[in-house]
């Protein structure tokens, strides 16, 4: 019989304390140990229950749908104390207690099906699918994107102006005259006038399609995380030249309505190294069953997917930009890279947000060569665990 684990690490942030949780009305954890209560409880799961869990609407989605903006989010848990915890209790899961309550930690991938699996308890968005007039959508990115080349620097400020502006055209419709100032640095900004406005308007690239009726706010929320991820994947093609030249011939030689299949993957390698959100927090809705014990409804699950997407004990060279893992068969459904999400609970903006930012990529690298960065990066070492965006700054040059 496994133990119910509960720990605490050096290394984890301050508020974390050992959890001491009564399994369904049994006696307390207080340590390793478990009481001989909770011992027949784990038996007895052995019988089958893991098929009936459900899981609460996620705190933590990918922020392709659930945006908070400025990209600087870190994982609640360091990779070496998690490294340590996962060491230290043979990959079990552990229940660890915060300052709003006690956390499951899954440590190891053999949890990561049951987790994806699961899903949310109320029915998933549905997944926005094939972007509507793909051409459309890249001729207005086309447009916008002149501002992100019109000067010899980009940083964080010109790109959440630029793709706040192609979030209006997409969505909205119109010009975007007289739409400066604050306002315009975040697509969630455009919540209210969207609310006002209504549906969008036919002639929109949105509205063109009638299965994105109702679906503005979801798309200005997938936008909302673009430009974190837009400087990121620019910044590490600045760092591998020959990937940036490779890039920018695939976007020279793309029509509007074709894919760009070597972009999107370094796109998505962007978002293995730096996940928009790099923990996923679920809330059990029945009693469930993990690695043999039984945690009740209502238990606090966290995977920390940045951990790993990141782990080097499972993923070949998981430190570095290694954009071509993803056109191997079968990489978009790797449980152990996960950008969006799997299962249920898939991020259903994903496409129109790869869509979005490989588009901005290409249109940058078509006009522009990156010939300096602010930060630094070194391609042979471990690139660094984080990268906050504000402090991202790109020199351009004519190509």
């Amino acid at each position: 019989m496994r133990t119910l684990h509960e720990a605490v690490l050096d290394g984890l942030p301050v508020d974390l304390a050992p959890a001491a949780r009564s399994q369904g009305g049994g006696a307390a954890m207080t340590g390793p140990g478990t009481t001989q209560s909770a011992v027949s409880r784990g038996q007895q799961a052995r019988a089958g229950r893991a098929g009936s869990v459900r899981f609460a609407a996620g705190r933590a989605l990918p922020l392709f749908v659930r945006g908070r903006g400025s990209g600087g989010v870190r994982p609640a848990f360091t990779a070496d104390a998690l490294r340590a915890l996962r060491a230290r209790h043979g990959g079990a899961p552990v229940l660890v207690r915060g300052l709003s309550g006690a956390v499951l930690v899954l440590l190891d991938r053999q949890e990561l099906r049951q987790f994806y699996e699961a899903g949310p308890a109320t029915a998933p968005a549905p997944a926005l699918g094939a972007v509507p007039s793909r051409a459309a959508v890249r001729a207005v990115i086309a447009e916008e994107a002149r501002h992100l080349t019109a000067a010899a620097t980009l940083d964080l400020v010109r790109a959440r102006h630029a793709v706040a502006r192609a979030a209006r055209r997409i969505v909205l419709g119109g010009g975007c005259d007289g739409d400066g100032g604050a306002g315009a640095e975040h697509p969630s900004c455009l919540f209210g006038r969207l609310r006002r406005r209504g549906a969008p308007e036919g002639h929109t690239p949105l509205g063109r399609s009638a299965a994105y009726a109702g679906r503005q706010e979801q798309v200005l929320r997938a936008m909302d995380a673009v430009p974190a991820t837009l400087l990121r994947t620019l910044l590490l093609l600045a760092a591998h030249p020959a990937e940036q030249d490779a890039a920018a011939a695939e976007a020279a030689g793309s029509g509007p309505a074709e894919d760009l299949p070597r972009l999107e993957a370094c796109v998505r390698e962007c978002l293995r190294l730096y996940p928009a959100v790099p923990d996923l927090v679920r809330v059990t809705r029945t009693e469930t069953e993990w690695r043999g014990v039984r945690h009740p409804a209502g238990t606090t699950v966290l995977l920390p997917a940045h951990f790993h997407q990141r782990d080097p004990e499972h993923v070949p060279a998981a430190h570095v930009f290694v954009p071509g893992r993803w056109k191997t068969p079968g990489a978009d459904e790797d449980l152990r890279m996960a950008p969006f999400g799997h299962g249920p609970g898939r991020c259903p903006g994903d496409r129109i947000g790869l869509l979005i930012t490989t588009a901005l990529c290409a249109e940058v690298l078509r006009r522009r060569r990156i010939t300096a960065t602010r930060p630094v990066l070194d391609p042979p070492g471990p690139l660094p665990v984080a990268l906050d965006p504000r402090g991202i700054r790109l020199t351009l040059t004519r190509r």
